[in-house]
């Protein structure tokens, strides 16, 4: 069933696709924002954005690029879940992690297969609060508290592991001996930490204590990453563009800035004049308080605090239409058939019937 409206009131889909088409032909740098969509979606959107000039952001850039940060900086060794859960014996675990049936699975061991394997284990670095519920019933060894304390212990960690002095720290040298001792003696380790959660100087360290453990054992990294499809978003970003999210196509070609493109800040600055909000899995809401005329394309349930100039009810990827979309469970993207299979429109055809909407004369060609 075709959901849509204009300024709240309900109208039929093509109303709303030619509302919508108005609003972005008379755009001077038009933003495409939230992305919370599959591969198709996202496709489209950055297909209209190089179209008309517009900017790419998505609604976890933030933490996502944090992370890539570290990777083009310094490095990174990576691992899939599957490996990781059927191989590891150890697991360190740094700063608070999503209570994800994929971490507890990760925690229990409950798939390793590594013949002549010792039980696993985790250690848990500064986990603050999150530590009680998901430890409950684990062999969880839980390591300092605070997360502000994680920098501290990753640098004294790294310098123990390397047979380096350090100077006192919150955690008793004992300990930290104790724990470097276990990570050398690990056959295959992975270290864990949510991107949205733990800072870039966290990130590096633990990427650096990773490859000092690869001297002497195998050690790779598994990083948690933010729902809403934000990887399958950033490989697809990648292909297309060859650059991330938090970029514009107003210069002729595709320029990534994550400072000039935050949609935050483009906003806040009122340097876009339209909107186009993608969050299609979650119908979660803009952040901001503040926004020119917007179009909404989000699941049903959607509660906006700034009332969008038009609202299109879009199907949920793998709910009401087969998609294409990272899995973190497999740590790929995959293709995956519709569980509920409904009419409801989905997001890469919306942006496709707005952009065949436009006119000539408000298309700008890259």
């Amino acid at each position: 069933m075709e959901r849509a409206w204009i300024a709240g009131e309900p109208v039929v889909l093509d109303a709303a696709i030619a509302e919508a088409a108005k609003l972005v032909a008379a755009s001077t740098q038009p933003l495409i924002a939230g992305l919370g969509t599959d591969v198709a979606g996202v496709r489209a959107a950055i297909s209209l954005a190089q179209r008309v000039g517009g900017v790419i952001d998505h609604m976890h850039a933030e933490s996502l690029l944090r992370n890539l940060d570290v990777v083009r900086s310094s490095g990174v060794m990576l691992t899939t879940p599957t490996e990781a859960d059927m191989r590891a014996d150890t697991l360190l675990v740094a700063g608070p992690v999503p209570d994800t049936g994929l971490f507890q699975q990760l925690v229990s061991g409950s798939c390793q297969r590594t013949a002549g394997r010792k039980a696993r284990r985790t250690f848990w670095l500064c986990p603050g609060s999150d530590a009680a519920t998901a430890a409950a019933g684990s062999s969880v060894k839980l390591v300092g508290r605070a997360l502000r304390d994680l920098p501290t212990l990753l640098a004294a960690l790294r310098a123990r592991i390397g047979d380096r002095p350090v100077d006192k720290t919150a955690i008793a040298v004992r300990t930290l001996e104790q724990l470097s001792r276990d990570l050398k003696a690990s056959r295959f380790g992975v270290a864990i930490w949510a991107v949205g959660d733990v800072d870039a100087l966290a990130i590096e360290m633990l990427c650096g204590l990773v490859d000092d453990l690869n001297a002497t054992t195998r050690f790779s990294t598994l990083p948690l990453l933010p729902a809403d499809n934000a990887l399958g978003v950033l490989q697809a970003c990648g292909w297309m563009t060859g650059l991330p999210m938090r970029t514009g196509f107003g210069r002729g070609q595709a320029h990534h800035d994550p400072w000039l493109f935050d949609s935050r800040r483009l906003i806040g600055g009122g340097e876009t004049d339209c909107v186009i909000w993608i969050s299609a899995y979650h119908a979660a809401p803009p952040p901001w308080r503040e926004a020119p005329p917007t179009i909404a394309l989000t699941a049903d349930g959607a509660s906006f605090r700034v009332p969008p100039r038009v609202h299109i009810a879009v199907g949920v990827p793998a709910i009401d239409h087969a998609t294409v979309h990272y899995l973190p469970s497999t740590g790929t993207l995959s293709a995956v058939a519709a569980s509920q299979p409904s009419t409801r429109i989905s997001v890469a055809d919306a942006i496709s019937r707005i952009a065949a909407s436009l006119p000539d004369d408000g298309a700008r060609q890259c």
